[in-house]
């Protein structure tokens, strides 16, 4: 399995070389040069269970089988739930719950699974590894906690600076690991995801410093995400085939599941359910790329004006046109609007349809389930759930499956004011308060470089 990059300029590598390289040199995103396509294997894959399932599938883009089986046992043990995600019925909607990993989010499935896939590549080939990302909420405590302690490899993330929940921040600066360093950064997401970017687009930095990317960019994080949405095309009963409906802020999670549908996995098309900042439901209704001002609100993690995995779509929009990505890019980040032309507009919708859910919806969202069927969800969740009711019409016979991607715990305060309950977990009651380990900066790329710079080499 041989990888590219969106915008053409990089040449092909495999999976090890994707993984450690994150971010291609020409500022593209990787992806496998052919995906495999999986509807010969549908029957067989339907009889297995998550782990298996899992194994199976990533074993197609560049792992070995027997790597793949150990690897998937090892990076799911620490998780609550036996089959790794877990089913609920809320009427005629489906709720897939990922959220059953240490820091109780979607992305510890997808995080897990990287951060093993580094220590067995690094310890291969005997490097060592500066992992740098950027959160809006959820991703920074899932890689922190994959990261934490492990040998040849230190992590610097930064987060916007009172945009995340408390509970969400405490995640993070509560871990006391020699090498995991929290920024706290003055502005907004995309501030953060603009300073890992430019730093990462300077090729002799990166290169000195040995960085790599835990964000979303970095293909494993899809390639893991990517199983969930095949495992619950099969394992749920649905004849006119599944309708993922996906909160979403920086297109990561979604891309995996349209990414599992032109695998062959059946799946009917895709919902995507922004909140107030919307400017992915825009792209989508209009073909207008438009950068608007990031508000600030319940669901931190879709607070977010301009989503890096949108790109991996675009490659495929544009038919694997690099050039025609690299000018659409160019344009949106210089000017803040690009824009689809007209043949291009015509196939927006074929796979994905967006939905922009405000706070109030949210909110109505949270309570309706919670009176109807004794069922707690968390804003992000609930922005799916009532995106879903907003389709019902337009799905037709096709089920949809809402991705439940946090535990309503994570943010007590929204859901105590709607259901009068605080939802608890103890994962998050042992989390111990005080400042913990924290560096404030502001959003300036030299002061980044500088605390990058002011840590010894790794051996």
């Amino acid at each position: 399995m041989r990888y590219v990059s969106t915008r053409g300029k990089t040449p092909p590598m495999d999976f090890g070389e994707a993984v450690l390289t994150g971010l291609a040199p020409d500022g593209g995103l990787l992806l496998p040069h052919s995906p495999p396509n999986f509807r010969s294997e549908l029957p067989e894959l339907q009889t297995l269970d998550y782990l298996e399932f899992s194994a199976r599938f990533v074993s197609h883009f560049g792992l070995a089988r027997e790597d793949a089986n150990s690897l998937i046992r090892r990076a799911y043990a620490s998780f609550d739930c036996e089959d790794v995600v877990r089913f609920e019925s809320l009427g005629q909607l489906r709720l897939m719950e990922l959220f059953h990993g240490p820091t109780l989010a979607f992305k510890d499935i997808a995080l897990q699974f990287l951060g093993h896939v580094f220590e067995v590549l690094l310890a291969r080939t005997g490097g060592v590894l500066n992992i740098l990302g950027a959160t809006s909420g959820d991703t920074g405590s899932a890689a922190i906690h994959a990261a934490k302690g492990r040998a040849r490899t230190r992590i610097f993330m930064l987060y916007p600076r009172g945009r995340v929940s408390r509970l969400q921040e405490r995640q993070m600066v509560s871990v006391d690991a020699e090498n995991v360093s929290c920024l706290s950064v003055d502005g907004s997401f995309d501030d953060c995801q603009a300073l890992v970017k430019t730093l990462f687009a300077d090729l002799a930095f990166k290169e000195a410093h040995s960085l790599g990317a835990v964000n979303s960019v970095n293909w494993a994080r899809i390639l893991a995400q990517a199983v969930y949405y095949g495992y619950a095309s099969l394992k749920i009963d649905a004849s006119a085939g599944v309708v993922p409906v996906v909160p979403t802020g920086n297109f990561g999670n979604i891309f995996s599941g349209y990414l599992a549908m032109r695998m062959g996995f059946p799946i009917s098309r895709l919902v995507l359910a922004t909140n107030d900042n919307d400017i992915l439901a825009r792209f989508f209704a209009t073909g207008v790329y438009k950068r608007g001002t990031v508000q600030h609100t319940e669901s931190p993690s879709m607070d977010i004006q301009s989503a890096s995995n949108l790109e991996r779509f675009l490659y495929y929009l544009f038919g694997e046109d690099g050039e025609r990505v690299t000018w659409f890019m160019k344009r949106f980040h210089e000017h803040g609007e690009a824009r689809l032309e007209p043949a291009e507009r015509d196939h927006l919708n074929d796979a994905i349809r967006g939905v922009r859910i405000t706070s109030e919806a949210m909110r109505a969202a949270i309570k309706t389930v919670y009176d109807q069927h004794g069922y707690v969800l968390d804003p992000h969740s609930a922005i799916g759930v009532a995106a879903a009711h907003s389709m019902a019409s337009e799905l037709g016979q096709a089920t949809p499956v809402c991705m439940a991607t946090a535990h309503p715990a994570k943010f007590p305060e929204t859901i105590d004011q709607v259901i009068g309950e605080w939802p608890r977990h103890p994962r998050l009651d042992a989390l111990v308060e005080g400042r913990g380990r924290v560096t404030e900066i502001p959003a300036d790329l030299g002061v980044l470089k500088a605390h990058i710079e002011s840590y010894p080499p790794l051996s």
